[in-house]
């Protein structure tokens, strides 16, 4: 192994130290983006060790920030964030809550399903992680456990059902995505629609056989009886989270805007939504930009650092590294998918979706890509393994929000055994989307041939 390699493996293993230090993801890629860059230098001089990097790279780190910065596509980023925040304070889910809940709460299983529902719909309107398990968190969670369900079943519904904002488009991780792998946002929101759906539907499976096997664990809740009022109320819920799905996701499905127009329309539509409510204020406006900025400059600040940091490591040969590693692997380039996407998993216990994102991905596209592996198909299964370091401890963000607002009784040691299953479904789904690639190829082939 050459210098340059090593000074690459201890870059790569410091920044997986320093992460669980709690300092900010921003200043860890760049401090060690600088700090890397003069010990290259450093070892060339004093001890002749052969690298790429030099003082040069800082100016070519400027270049590249600069491109991210210019990048039309990453307009897209807080106008969809400023979506999902302004919808959280809309009383959407609220509605939706309590029309499904009539309508479904009567089944073994139904106030669970309705959860899921609503999440699958939360999803796909506002793509924030936190936001979503909050909200059902506050909603369902309480209904669940009045009427009895088990507490392990109910906060693992909740935390499971409000990860899939991560994955269903409108998802601000395929934003970054799209961005770190040269694709078309359009290509890959298109591609996560049907996976998405897919869990859901997989998560409702799972809820029907529980209420079917162990009444107990999920049992049927007294509601009223089912009349005309009571559909009407539902379609008049659903009506305004169908009309921003379709006004957001349908104008990128027929051609008629791009994803970062779509993201104007689905801002602007959940404006006119908020004020048709009578719920858009100036105290209400001022919060939900503020949380919108500071979201942003989060996420952009770590891309900042991400986009120093790769370019160091290459510089020193990491990607080579990895590279070198991969393919020396006795497998066939199907095994070689499959070790990618284990190592990511575990990774996911301990490092969160935006780290994996912007470090391990770009490492390890090249290798795909000369694989011949469709790239949408491969960010997609990525995508879902990703989705699943919500829910993993010691660091799955789904957890403690969702234990930032449960009710007592309600710990970390319920939540972790209440995830479980939904780990086990997730895992279950990724194995199907690996097996049957046209559940990501086929909508955006017809889309855009």
């Amino acid at each position: 192994m050459t210098g340059a390699e090593i000074l690459a493996l201890t870059m790569m293993f410091s920044f997986i130290a320093l992460v669980f230090t709690g300092f900010p993801i921003a200043w860890i890629l760049g401090g060690l983006a600088a700090l890397f860059t003069a010990l290259a230098i450093i070892f060339q001089v004093d001890f002749q060790v052969s690298t790429n990097v030099d003082w040069f790279y800082t100016s070519m780190s400027i270049d590249r920030v600069w491109d991210i910065m210019e990048n039309w596509v990453m307009v897209a980023l807080p106008m969809f964030i400023f979506m999902g925040i302004l919808l959280d304070r809309s009383g959407i889910a609220r509605d939706l809550l309590t029309g499904f809940s009539r309508l479904l709460g009567g089944v073994r299983g139904g106030l669970a399903i309705t959860v899921t529902i609503i999440g699958v719909l939360l999803a796909a309107t506002t793509g924030i992680i936190g936001a979503s398990v909050v909200l059902l968190g506050l909603l369902g969670l309480p209904v669940m456990l009045e009427a009895g369900y088990d507490k392990r079943l109910a906060s693992g519904t909740v935390c499971a059902v409000g990860t899939l904002g991560i994955l269903i488009p409108p998802s601000i991780m395929l934003v970054v995505m799209a961005d770190r792998m040269a694709m078309s946002v359009g290509d890959l929101f298109l591609g996560a629609l049907i996976p998405g759906i897919l869990l859901g539907t997989l998560y409702i499976v799972y809820l029907l056989i529980v209420g079917l096997l162990k009444p107990s664990f999920a049992p049927a809740a007294k509601t009223e009886p089912v009349d005309l009022a009571a559909v009407i109320e539902l379609i008049k819920a659903v009506v305004p989270a169908a009309l921003l799905i379709l006004a957001v996701l349908g104008s990128i499905f027929f051609g008629l805007a791009t994803p970062t127009e779509a993201a104007g329309v689905g801002a602007a539509g959940t404006l006119l939504l908020a004020l048709v409510k009578g719920l858009l204020s100036i105290d209400v406006m001022k919060d939900v930009l503020e949380e919108t900025s500071r979201t942003t400059a989060f996420i952009f600040a770590a891309i900042v650092g991400a986009v120093c940091f790769t370019l160091v490591l290459r510089g020193l040969g990491g990607d080579e590294l990895i590279e070198g590693v991969l393919l020396g692997l006795p497998f066939e380039p199907t095994g070689i998918i499959i070790c990618i996407l284990i190592a990511t998993f575990i990774l996911g216990f301990f490092l969160d979706w935006l780290e994996l994102t912007l470090i391990l991905l770009p490492l390890v596209s090249p290798v795909v890509a000369g694989l011949d592996f469709d790239p949408v198909w491969f960010t997609v299964l990525f995508a879902v393994c990703l989705q699943t370091s919500f829910l993993t401890p010691p660091v799955g963000g789904a957890l403690f929000y969702l234990r930032g607002i449960a009710p007592p009784g309600v710990d970390l040691g319920v939540i972790y055994r209440g995830v479980v299953p939904f780990i086990i479904i997730q895992l279950i789904g990724l194995v199907i989307i690996f097996q049957w690639e046209s559940l990501v190829t086929w909508l955006p082939a017809q889309a855009y041939g």
